[in-house]
């Protein structure tokens, strides 16, 4: 098969699990000997983007573009006050997205056997693609608008979400959560929907354990946004340390909320205790996995989560919400509601003062993860290519 697929995150320029999934489905089917031409828009001033590494069938079209991944309509406007050639992009985010769509909508011809295209961003470049060559679509949802605002969607981006979907020809969600969430607000008819799980590239191996601090350590790693609850990790974290004052608590990442999550840990007297590390990428995510004793992943709206199968491979032991995509077949981990505060830090606690069970976990767990290969997920995807086109 060969495949155009449309995407607006991939390595080495991402924020967040999209890219690491884009890139591993990508990986998965190339395997599977699917050629992919992945067209992503790429801001030039950053570089270029490098090649696909152990994939020579497929390849990288980068259009020019000031589209970033978990991108605001405020968040492009400062992109392109500090842009140059102000006058290449769109005014606003919706018409970058609309002239982005054109350019990318270009590359398709009638090489391609279908198009794919990932999140909101680029289901208008698939339709005009679909528009042009008459070949099948098929949308990927990630996350809805939805769950990116904790239900309080911008009007413009759920009408194009709901849009891409009704017109592809097939729907694959992450998760029977987000498949049951797109049902609920945009109307698609389950029939369509196919859910196909995620998977991380369990050749890659783990990060070499570093020295470590001498406190029990607690890892949050996520973008700090409402969907991901970062108040809820710094809540906990208080309710630790009025029990056990020597736990170290480590909260890796950025995005719009940082700020008043610093605020409410000085609030509550324990930003002496909490460490803000920023954004990492690369090798420096697993480094961090592996100095922790425990990563707790508690979001309020998580279609899938990612991170939480990177943990399992780095054997860190997790606790992760139940409002998660992801506790549908992870199980050799601790699960909380990412509102119960008191159950989470209860946890915490009791796991950190028995290492017997953090013990079991990290066995139990290096098996587990042995099911969460990039290999299923791509047989998944080209399962669904072929229903398309038959």
């Amino acid at each position: 098969m060969n495949i155009l697929m449309l995407g607006w995150e991939f390595p080495p320029y991402k924020t967040g699990g999209l890219g690491t999934a884009c890139y591993g489905l990508t990986k998965g089917m190339s395997k599977e000997g699917v050629d992919i031409t992945f067209v992503v828009p790429f801001d030039p001033g950053k570089g270029e983007f490098v090649k696909l590494k152990g994939m020579t069938s497929s390849k990288v079209k980068c259009v020019p573009s000031l589209l970033a991944p978990y991108q605001t309509t405020s968040a492009y406007d400062i992109c392109k006050s500090m842009a140059g050639a102000k006058e290449v992009y769109g005014q606003n985010l919706f018409a970058e997205v609309d002239r982005y769509s054109q350019l990318a909508a270009g590359y398709a011809d009638d090489s391609y056997d279908l198009i794919h295209a990932h999140d909101w961003m680029t289901y208008q470049a698939g339709i005009l693609a679909k528009e042009q060559t008459g070949k099948p679509l098929i949308v990927h949802i990630h996350a809805t608008e939805y769950d990116r605002t904790g239900g309080n969607p911008n009007p413009e981006i759920a009408q194009r979400e709901a849009a891409g979907m009704h017109a592809a020809d097939w729907v694959i969600a992450n998760s029977q959560r987000l498949k049951d969430e797109v049902i609920k607000h945009y109307a698609i008819d389950p029939a369509k929907i196919e859910v196909v799980h995620w998977g991380i590239d369990t050749d890659e191996k783990p990060a070499h354990q570093p020295a470590g601090w001498t406190e029990p350590t607690v890892l949050f790693l996520g973008r700090m946004t409402i969907q991901k609850g970062p108040e809820y990790f710094v809540q906990a974290a208080s309710k630790v340390l009025e029990q056990d004052p020597d736990v170290r608590f480590v909260m890796v990442g950025s995005g719009d909320k940082l700020p008043e999550i610093i605020n409410l840990a000085a609030e509550l007297g324990i930003a002496d205790k909490i460490m803000f590390t920023g954004a990492l990428t690369g090798e420096d995510v697993n480094k961090a996995f592996s100095m922790a004793d425990l990563f707790v992943m508690p979001s309020v709206s998580e279609p899938f989560g990612l991170v939480a199968l990177e943990a399992m491979h780095n054997g860190t032991p997790a606790i992760i919400s139940n409002q998660s995509g992801v506790a549908e077949v992870m199980h050799h981990c601790m699960k909380t509601d990412f509102w119960d505060v008191d159950r989470m830090a209860n946890l915490i606690l009791s796991s950190l003062q028995h290492n017997v069970v953090l013990d079991e976990i990290k066995t139990n767990g290096k098996q587990e993860i042995k099911r969460f290969g990039l290999q299923e997920p791509a047989k998944k995807v080209i399962n669904v290519y072929k229903k398309v086109l038959s």
